[in-house]
């Protein structure tokens, strides 16, 4: 059929079934890739354009519904009325983080700007509510939308600022998310690409046979090839863990999850995507599966893997004092018990990307956290030295720590290998959300006491991670959550103990905060109760305990400079008070609470070498590069390492550009997640900067103090009036065309942990304290998180606009981890039954940035990525129990959940 409308202002006609989505057309027709699909059901809203001025979701409505009609893209968004003015307002708020729902808001606010010039924050909510963000948690969004009635000075261009730390620069990848023009996992496929699609376990545990799939792939035409175990030419395993490489590329005879690959088929994309994989054949026989806490405890329970018959992946210790002694020695004791669940990362971007095979290397485009740990599991799937493959990030439409682990990289470069032509694949939403990985589901029970006048004795505590069929992150979550247990207070004896176990669960990895939110949930709820079991303010009982400079934590580690926890109790404390006393605390069936809560987050890897290197170079125009292998997978960190250089360098931010995350190209600067770039990385950029503002200087023999200025070709140098041109024409290049270059390395200073969990495995801390105010509706068991304020000790804010921007995405999460989600394998693999906050959700949040300064952090800065989230839930269940007097036993707290929870006091105090 052919069918003939406006796009963007200019007349087209596409040949296509009249039933062909709008949004295939656009991005596989006509080349507008700006429009994302990350649902293909109309559920996620990043598909959004404009269809005779009106938004609307192009997964979802035919082609053949806009014959005759006016289609906008964001590709088309600056040429419309507040187009160009919202696209600078986005970008100065920092509106946009990954970017991959930002085309989608910026369709639906020109919309809504387009009939309402001067929206109010309810407005703006109703138009944008269709578009779910999973990164910004919607306030700066919002700021972005109601802001547009003021005509306020542009920021984005402010990059020439001197120093750059500390100023609040746009992102520098920016520019492409608001146009439309970053490149994501799907996009920007050769033109002569072939498509994979991979054929999934239907049943949690099964053995399984294959039949005659060569007589199937004949009757199916465009199908190229089906790759099965057999076929991957090296190692059919990866993993986190060079002991541990425990997951199949593909299964071979055996699934352990639901959701588990057995095969690969590979054709023209046509054919793939036409394709019904029910009839494939595999004939399988269900095993009875190993589900949930209950069932991976019991004793004679199947064992998941062979080579681990007690299913006991691995376990975690902390030790010091005598806690019993302690204990019985304290004036209150209390215990907790809370069980929480698995929790869908729900990124925007599914997982995607192609390879291509380059004679005798593999090079992979793709979506990932870790560039070089991809290197690493890809080379040894091909049975290839890992310099013979390439690995070069696209831009990351959120991943929170899933997308460390790979996922269609290792099966895709197969594919290209074997087939010699370039194969690209995108999971769907539900194979994305049924195969990758989620956040531990724990059971924690843990016991503290305090004396008379409030100071912590000692806390007990055991936890059991569900780390489901494979270990993924599963022995860090084991490590890491001991150390943090006990929370960021001053404790004179514990016992910490965590096993990592395996089931038929989904995979459980790194999620923002690796157990570490799990933990906090139990020994903030042990705080409040040992605060009101002494008769001392909640806020109060904390400041009593918090770790300061000098103290020593439950490892043992001695706690220097920048310790920034009283100071972010202490910010929020006038609030605290204003709170309480101002609180309506009954209104008709609501009741109002507050609650506070702590947090403490050891930055990089628990006890473990973690490094990072950077190099800057200049050539013969006198442009810089930063080579920054550190992935922005949109907290921020392509700007952040740039303001760090420059000021390193003493040269403006706008003088730079940048290569990212490409393995040719950058050295490892180490995976984005446990909050380590800005720390780690960060330094890493300093040190290159200082590296080669060296050399400079010492061509020009001239002193530290000297100034540089870049010129055409050249660089002056004044060392206090003394000036001297160095001329970059006359020089050298290598092979990435500079004539200079400097290099920064840095690992940050941590000791392995005995047998008891002493020694030093963090070089630096984030704090945070957060204050919630909830409203519950007693008759119907809502709660409404009426406002948050979020005090967060961050050393020193690079970029202040980046740092709100991750704390308001942290609470977002958090807010959905305390009350909302809940993966339930096979049940809600999709974004309209698995739910994850709106834009309706989020309440006005109040950001206090603490800069104490870290000592070994660049400029002082330390990581915010995860402590933004793992105060979140716990300051809302304390809040809830304010209200109500209840906390939770399973979390999220559902409704049906706290009915009961309310329902059981209730008959208690009756009884």
């Amino acid at each position: 059929m052919k069918v003939d409308f406006e796009i963007n202002g200019r007349a087209v006609h596409v040949e296509t079934p009249p039933m062909t989505r709008l949004a295939h057309v656009l991005r596989r027709q006509l080349d507008l890739e700006g429009t994302k699909i990350g649902c293909d059901a109309g559920d996620c809203g990043a598909c959004t354009v404009l269809v005779d001025g009106r938004q609307t979701c192009a997964c979802l409505m035919p082609v053949a519904h806009v014959r005759g009609r006016r289609v906008v893209t964001v590709e088309g968004l600056a040429s419309l009325p507040f187009g160009k003015r919202l696209q600078r307002r986005f970008l100065d708020i920092g509106a946009a983080q990954c970017g991959i729902c930002t085309p989608g808001m910026l369709m639906a606010a020109v919309e809504l700007l387009s009939g309402n010039p001067s929206p109010d924050e309810a407005e703006v909510e109703a138009a944008l509510g269709g578009v779910l963000c999973r990164c910004t948690g919607y306030r700066k969004i919002i700021e972005a939308v109601t802001d547009m009635a003021v005509d306020a000075a542009p920021s984005a261009g402010n990059a020439s600022c001197r120093p750059a730390v500390g100023a609040r620069i746009a992102r520098l990848d920016g520019p492409d998310k608001v146009t439309g023009q970053a490149q994501f996992g799907a996009d920007g496929w050769p033109d002569d690409c072939l498509e994979l699609r991979l054929v999934r376990a239907p049943h949690h545990a099964a053995t399984f046979e294959l039949g005659d799939v060569e007589a199937w792939r004949l009757l199916h035409p465009g199908v190229d090839r089906i790759l099965l175990a057999g076929d991957i030419p090296g190692r059919n395993a990866f993993g986190i863990y060079p002991e541990i490489k425990d997951q199949p590329v593909l299964a071979d005879g055996l699934v352990r999850h639901r959701g588990e690959p057995v095969a690969a088929i590979i054709g023209e994309p046509q054919a793939i995507r036409a394709l019904d994989l029910a009839g494939f054949p595999v004939i399988w026989c269900e095993t009875k599966p190993v589900l949930g806490l209950d069932a991976t405890l019991v004793f004679d329970r199947p064992a998941i893997h062979a080579q681990t018959p007690d299913n006991v992946l691995a376990r975690g210790r902390l030790a010091t004092g005598d806690v019993s002694q302690s204990l019985a020695a304290a004036a209150v004791t209390v215990r907790h018990t809370v069980e929480t669940s698995f929790v869908e990362h729900a990124y925007i971007e599914p997982e995607a990307g192609y390879a291509r095979r380059i004679g005798d290397r593999i090079e992979i485009v793709a979506t990932t956290q870790a560039p070089y740990m991809d290197r690493t599991e890809v080379a040894a799937v091909l049975g290839i030295a890992p310099e013979r493959v390439r690995i070069v990030p696209t831009a990351c439409g959120g991943g929170f720590g899933s997308k460390i682990d790979v996922s269609l990289q290792p099966i895709i470069a197969v594919a290209a290998w074997l087939t010699g032509r370039p194969v690209g694949c995108v999971y769907d939403r539900p194979e994305s959300i049924s195969s990758t990985t989620k956040r531990h589901p724990a059971r924690i029970t843990a016991t503290a006491g305090a004396d008379a006048d409030g100071r912590l004795l000692a806390m007990r505590f055991h936890g059991d991670f569900d780390t489901g069929a494979y270990a993924s992150w599963g022995p860090t979550v084991a490590t890491r959550v001991p150390v943090h247990a006990s929370g960021p207070y001053r404790i004179g004896a514990a016992h910490c103990t965590t096993t990592a176990l395996y089931s038929n669960g989904t995979p459980a990895g790194a999620f923002r905060g690796f157990g570490v939110p799990q933990a906090a949930i139990v020994h903030e709820a042990l705080m409040d109760e040992l605060a009101d079991g002494l008769g001392i303010d909640r806020l109060d009982f904390r400041l009593i305990n918090a770790l300061r400079d000098g103290d020593r934590t439950a490892s043992g580690q001695l706690l220097g400079s920048g310790t920034g926890l009283v100071a972010c109790l202490e910010r929020l404390k006038p609030r605290w008070q204003a709170e309480k006393a101002g609180l309506r605390r009954e209104e008709g069936d609501l009741r109002r609470g507050i609650g506070v809560a702590c947090m403490w987050y050891g930055i990089g890897n628990t006890a473990l070498t973690n490094p990072s290197a950077m190099d800057v170079g200049i050539d013969s125009s006198g442009r810089l590069t930063l080579y920054n292998g550190a992935v922005d997978i949109g907290q921020g960190s392509a700007t952040v390492m740039v303001q760090i250089c420059a000021d390193a360098l003493r040269l403006p931010v706008e003088a730079f550009c940048q290569v990212a995350g490409d393995t040719d190209r950058t050295r490892d600067a180490g995976k984005t997640s446990a909050s380590r770039q800005t720390f780690v990385s960060g330094n890493a950029a300093r040190l290159a900067g200082l590296d080669l503002r060296g050399r400079i200087l010492r061509l020009a023999n001239a002193g530290e103090e000297a100034s540089l200025k870049l010129a055409e070709g050249h660089i002056l140098v004044d060392d206090g009036g003394r000036k001297t041109r160095i001329d970059l024409t006359r020089m050298k290049s290598d092979a990435t065309g500079d004539v200079l270059k400097g290099q920064g390395f840095w690992d940050p200073p941590t000791e392995p942990l005995d047998e008891n969990g002493q020694g030093v495995p963090y070089a630096s801390y984030g704090f945070a304290a957060q204050m919630a105010r909830v409203a519950v509706d007693t008759g119907l068991g809502t709660v409404t998180v009426e406002r948050m304020w979020a005090a967060h000790d961050v050393g020193r804010a690079i970029n202040p606009t980046l740092c709100e921007g991750q704390i308001d995405g942290g609470i977002a999460q958090g807010l959905g981890l305390a009350l909302m989600e809940e993966y339930l394998p096979g049940r809600n693999e999709n974004l309209h039954d698995y739910l994850i906050p709106t834009i309706g959700d989020i309440p006005p949040i109040e950001i206090f940035l603490v800069e104490e300064g870290d000592p070994l952090g660049p400029d002082g800065a330390k990581g915010l990525g995860e402590p933004a989230l793992a105060a979140t839930a716990p300051a809302i269940f304390g809040a809830i129990h304010d209200a109500v007097g209840v906390r939770p036993d399973k979390v999220p707290l559902t409704p049906d959940r706290l009915l009961q929870r309310m329902q059981r006091v209730r008959r208690m105090r009756s009884g």
